[in-house]
């Protein structure tokens, strides 16, 4: 599209493009109202009006290397079977894919990545995996190919690490650079400090006078190396986050080590004095030892959430000799056949084999457009089906902590963002400036009382304070909570979650599925007996619903050869209908098949009619969960307990006697009915624990604060839901709540212990109390301290769950 009239004609004044020349009149293509990209250089330009523009990023300059060396770099990017294997998702314009960037190593690094579509708008989100070092980018492929984006994190000082030969294999190079980088600094730390012995003794001796000024020069010798090999990361890092206009934690770091190179060169050529060699080697040398440290206690640390053992996602596979069994989703095997039924997610990769498949990929792309697939095209995971059952054909298994990615992903419900995660962004955004501001401030104020100390006093600011004590506070609180949760089969979408689960004040349960266990309850049937054609027709519908009564009736019809029905509807809250060639048949509420009852029953019933004829109801006989009553009792001290039923008031009585006498009992709600009474609720203030099956209750379980879908062997796992709790887990509701409340009173103390460290930190160093390599020790050790703090308490925390 060119950008005609829409643009502007001038770039900031000029006719033509910075990079490339060409007229700027009708060379752009637009991106959006935003930004738009020159043809010829793919600069990309920010519109901030009609007639304003100003070059936002330009895509081929990278610091240290010539665009032709970039692009050469990563031709094998243009190969479009190399990025087919890379990509974990493509539909022709969104792509997304996951890349592992060695150099993530604070909190800045994750400001900075998760901001990319501030640096370029095509792309649309980015997650950071902090553990993993790997952050997972959303893009559209029609405005920025893989390759300009790996140029993009280049350039930005984020290289990411691409092998084609360890992909298939998950298995990444060991990177040693930081071990060489490492080495060498304490070999020259070592030796400055040896040569530095006759300058701290004041030894007079008469060979070591007269060689002084070589002692001098081998300790310059011994620093260029650490400057410019051992310390190069701060440099490239701070410069190409000045480059985008971002102040990250390394523009302080090497602004320290610059100052103290420059001035101890300047000392020796002059003959003005011995320098701070042995501060500048050993500051070095200690931020690479703390930074190595920091690598390794995260990594022993890891809270990367494997669902392997817990995630309880039940998938229907269907055997050699057309039988079905549910397995869970990770014994999911290549080649195997599976059922995907009405609304249920898509675990892996897979090709349709049998139905009509209408897929939604918004929970991979947060883009609500279904899309159609035929027979043998490819389906991707993650993928919603919205029109019956279909049957697919696995090509691979599934991958380690691919849905979960999906399900952390900013995509969903961006309005419940936690406020630790906003107080931490906003640290690392505006720390650096504070502690750019002080060391300046001190160094002025020590100019004119003592400008011997000036220096010291500049370089120690800089150093020792650090927001990533502060700023991984929360993260790694969370991430450790996160993993014990899960163990105990109560997985949680994302930390923020956490944090919500300890503000809830209301909890409301829904009753069929999730005070009620669905594999104990009693069924009976009354009415005219079904023909073999009728039984094979309700089995085969059926067998495409999710419903808990559907799944529970499913259970006991007895053996049918199954069908494919010609059509296929769920209507929420009301039934199911189906059609094989003549026949029609409808499952649900009286008023849905056409029965109009004489008198209401008090159970729970399924009616059923067949070509518009009423044939019979099933009767459920609810049993309740193992428990139940204990649960109530405990939880009634704390928050103000709800049930919000679609059934009718049968089981009031029962209810009454089990449950707590506050407990507030509404029956026949509607699913519309449950969302507005939330809403009302959290209205007048409540915070709205929701508690329901993933598919049914889905719009209930958006709008509640926190919305927990029970698992029962069935697939719930739906982007609506905050968690999903394993059902034979259902009477620890309490201890999990209990945690989460733990957990932010963890946070506030570790909070505590970072301002505390800084505040003192900061106080000797304004002060010209403290050295500039003790400051490069205590700098990670404060930040090891945090993680060690909040992980011990959440494990301790974590052991009083069953």
């Amino acid at each position: 599209m060119q950008i005609g009239t829409k643009g502007a004609n001038k770039i900031m004044g000029h006719n033509t493009c910075f990079h490339c020349g060409l007229d700027a009149k009708n060379s752009e293509i637009i991106f959006d109202d935003k930004a738009f990209c020159c043809n010829g250089c793919k600069t990309v330009y920010e519109i901030f009006s009609a007639n304003d523009l100003t070059c936002y990023y330009d895509l081929q300059q990278a610091p240290g290397s010539t665009p032709k060396e970039i692009e050469g770099k990563y031709n094998f990017l243009d190969n479009a079977k190399i990025v087919e294997k890379l990509l974990e998702f493509n539909d022709g314009k969104t792509q997304i894919i996951t890349l592992y960037i060695p150099n993530i190593h604070c909190s800045s690094c994750i400001w900075v990545l998760e901001n990319l579509n501030k640096i370029n708008p095509a792309v649309s989100s980015s997650l950071v995996n902090f553990g993993k070092k790997n952050v997972r980018i959303t893009y559209n492929s029609a405005l920025i190919s893989l390759k300009d984006l790996v140029i993009l994190l280049n350039s930005i000082g984020y290289e990411p690490f691409i092998s084609l030969d360890d992909y298939s294999t998950n298995k990444k190079n060991i990177d040693r650079s930081l071990i060489y980088k490492l080495g060498f600094a304490g070999f020259a730390f070592g030796n400055v400090m040896f040569l530095s012995f006759p300058e701290y003794f004041e030894v007079n001796e008469f060979w070591l006078e007269q060689y002084k000024p070589l002692f001098r020069w081998l300790m310059f010798i011994y620093s260029v190396p650490v400057v410019f090999y051992s310390a190069q990361e701060y440099f490239i890092s701070a410069y190409k986050g000045l480059r985008t206009q971002i102040l990250n934690i390394d523009v302080p770091i090497a602004l320290g080590i610059l100052v103290l190179f420059i001035r101890s060169t300047v000392e020796i050529i002059y003959n003005l004095g011995s320098g701070f060699f042995d501060s500048l080697t050993g500051l070095v040398f200690f931020l690479l030892l703390g930074r190595f440290f920091q690598q390794k206690t995260y990594s022993f640390l890891s809270f990367e959430r494997d669902y392997k053992s817990y995630f309880p996602i039940g998938i229907t596979k269907i055997l050699p000799n057309g039988t079905e069994e549910s397995i869970q989703v990770y014994d999911i095997e290549k080649g195997d056949r599976l059922l995907i039924r009405n609304e249920e997610l898509i675990p892996v990769d897979c090709i349709l084999i049998k139905g009509n498949a209408h897929i939604d990929y918004s929970f991979v792309t947060g883009e609500a457009k279904a899309v159609s697939k035929s027979s043998g095209d490819k389906l991707f995971a993650g993928g919603k089906q919205l029109d019956g059952i279909i049957e697919v054909d696995v090509l691979k298994s599934v991958e380690q902590s691919y849905l979960t990615q999906l399900w952390s992903n900013d995509v969903f419900k961006t309005d419940k963002e936690a406020s630790f995660t906003s107080i931490t962004n906003s640290i690392s955004k505006y720390f650096t400036v504070a502690i750019l501001a002080i060391a300046i401030i001190s160094t002025c104020y020590w100019l004119f009382i003592d400008a011997s100390k000036a220096l010291n006093v500049f370089t120690a600011v800089l150093i020792i304070a650090c927001p990533c004590a502060l700023a991984l506070s929360a993260p790694f609180t969370f991430g450790n909570v996160l993993r014990i949760l899960g163990t105990k089969k109560f997985y949680l979408k994302n930390a923020s979650v956490i944090e919500n689960l300890a503000k809830v004040n209301t909890i409301i349960f829904d009753k069929t599925g999730t005070i009620t266990s669905n594999v104990d309850s009693t069924i009976h049937y009354d009415g005219i007996d079904l023909s073999s054609e009728e039984e094979l027709l309700l089995k085969s519908t059926l067998r495409g619903s999710n419903h808990p009564l559907s799944r529970a009736l499913y259970r006991i019809l007895k053996d049918n050869f199954i069908v494919s029905l010609d059509n296929y509807q769920e209507f929420v809250g009301e039934g199911i209908e189906g059609t094989y060639q003549a026949n029609q048949i409808k499952i649900g509420s009286a008023p849905f098949v056409g029965y109009k009852v004489e008198k209401t029953s008090l159970n729970t019933m399924v009616h059923v009619s067949t070509n518009n004829t009423y044939k019979g109801k099933f009767t459920f006989y609810n049993s309740y969960r193992k428990g139940l009553s204990q649960l109530f009792n405990k939880l009634k001290k704390h928050f103000d307990l709800v049930i919000l039923s679609g059934d009718n008031e049968g089981e009031k009585e029962n209810l009454t006697k089990i449950l707590p006498a506050k407990t507030k009992l509404l029956f026949n709600q509607k699913p519309e009915d449950k969302l507005e009474y939330i809403k009302y609720h959290q209205s007048e203030g409540a915070n709205v624990l929701m508690i329901g099956d993933g598919l049914n209750d889905a719009g209930a379980l958006a709008q509640s604060n926190v919305g927990i879908a029970i698992s029962e062997n069935v697939n719930v796992f739906s982007p609506a839901c905050d968690a999903i709790l394993d059902a034979s887990k259902f009477n620890q509701l309490y201890n999990y709540i209990k945690i989460s409340k733990t957990s932010i009173k963890i946070i506030k103390w570790s909070f505590a212990l970072s301002f505390f460290y800084n505040i003192i930190g900061l106080y000797f160093a304004i002060t010209g109390q403290l050295a500039p390599v003790f400051a490069a020790i205590l700098m990670p050790l404060s930040s090891i301290s945090i993680v060690i703090f909040t992980t011990l308490s959440t494990n301790i925390a974590g052991r009083k769950l069953k």
